[in-house]
């Protein structure tokens, strides 16, 4: 049905189920949904460094549902790769519904993006503008809930703010009611970009609802965690960007240490990586590594032998040749 990487799923892989995570006092570490990157190796990557539970990249639900060939050109996972959720861009409740059914063997969640600004999205129906469309989301939400049989399987949503806080603690409370197991908010509108992160919206939301909610935007360390969680009451933290400089972030780790270079290197030869999102990843994860002339060298390196000779060369990044 669709490509399950190292191994099919078996029941001797044991994972702490999503709902579980958030039972405790401490806070979840997340590593957020990101086109391109967020796939199977750099899943395996955060996970040695922490990382409590990963998203796929966000998959249009309609395609994935219609096309073989896209569900396993979109969907790669494997045993160890837990806990997961698949998340979705759909712009109704049969599209979400019947991607969320055909996963759920293989993921321990479905997760509706409500939050991507990008255009090209929100003209599809997709992504930020469903945030204006509550009574949609709720339907859709409810929905799957309803179709997924097994009961640990979670539906969650990922939004952006509205520019009246009060529609997004609306919207969130009627997420609540239809079934939602958590709301992944960035502190942002769909409008804005380098604006700080609207932390009081956060708290806000979190203080109207008695599900969790987890935190995205800006988190680039663990002091921005604890600030976060400290000022917001969160119970979990989504991370992109400062995941992508330094995926060891969650283990405490400043800077990304050579060990998880070498990890990547190591997860990407044996799980495949096509040159240029293995030379991307490498790219951010040595930013504050290599010196200026390095990166000049690095960053034009044609291809992946290229790359491998280069950090066995300068960093003693070892790997075996097939």
């Amino acid at each position: 049905m669709m490509n399950m990487g190292l191994d099919e799923q078996t029941d001797t892989f044991q994972w702490t189920k999503p709902m579980e995570l958030f039972q405790g006092k401490k806070v979840v570490k997340v590593c957020a949904p990101m086109v391109r990157y967020s796939k199977l190796p750099f899943r395996m990557l955060v996970r040695k460094y922490d990382c409590d539970l990963a998203y796929t990249p966000m998959i249009i639900a309609d395609s994935f549902v219609k096309s073989l060939k896209a569900r396993d050109n979109e969907f790669t996972t494997c045993k160890e790769d837990r806990p997961l959720i698949v998340q979705f861009a759909a712009n109704n409740d049969l599209d979400f519904g019947d991607a969320a059914t055909i996963v759920s063997p293989f993921a321990d969640g479905a997760d509706l993006n409500c939050g991507c600004p990008q255009r090209w999205a929100q003209q599809e129906g997709f992504g930020a503008c469903l945030i204006h469309k509550p009574d949609l989301v709720h339907n859709m939400v409810l929905q799957t809930r309803n179709r997924v049989d097994n009961p640990d399987f979670t539906v969650s949503v990922k939004i952006r703010i509205h520019n009246d806080i009060r529609d997004t603690v609306n919207l969130c409370k009627s997420l609540e009611a239809a079934g939602v197991s958590w709301i992944s908010v960035h502190g942002r509108t769909k409008d804005q970009r380098n604006q700080p992160v609207n932390l009081e919206a956060v708290k806000l939301i979190k203080e109207n609802v008695g599900i969790p909610v987890i935190a995205n935007g800006d988190i680039k360390s663990l002091e921005d965690i604890e600030e976060v969680k400290k000022l917001t009451g969160v119970n979990g933290v989504m991370c992109a960007r400062g995941m992508l400089q330094n995926p060891a972030m969650f283990a405490g780790y400043d800077n990304t240490p050579l060990q998880c270079l070498k990890d990547w290197v190591d997860l990407s030869l044996k799980l495949g990586t096509a040159h240029t999102i293995f030379h991307h990843h490498l790219m951010y994860m040595s930013e504050r590594i290599m010196s200026k002339a390095e990166k000049r060298i690095f960053n034009t390196l044609p291809s992946t032998p290229a790359v491998l000779d280069f950090l066995q060369e300068n960093y003693d990044v070892k790997y075996e040749k097939g």
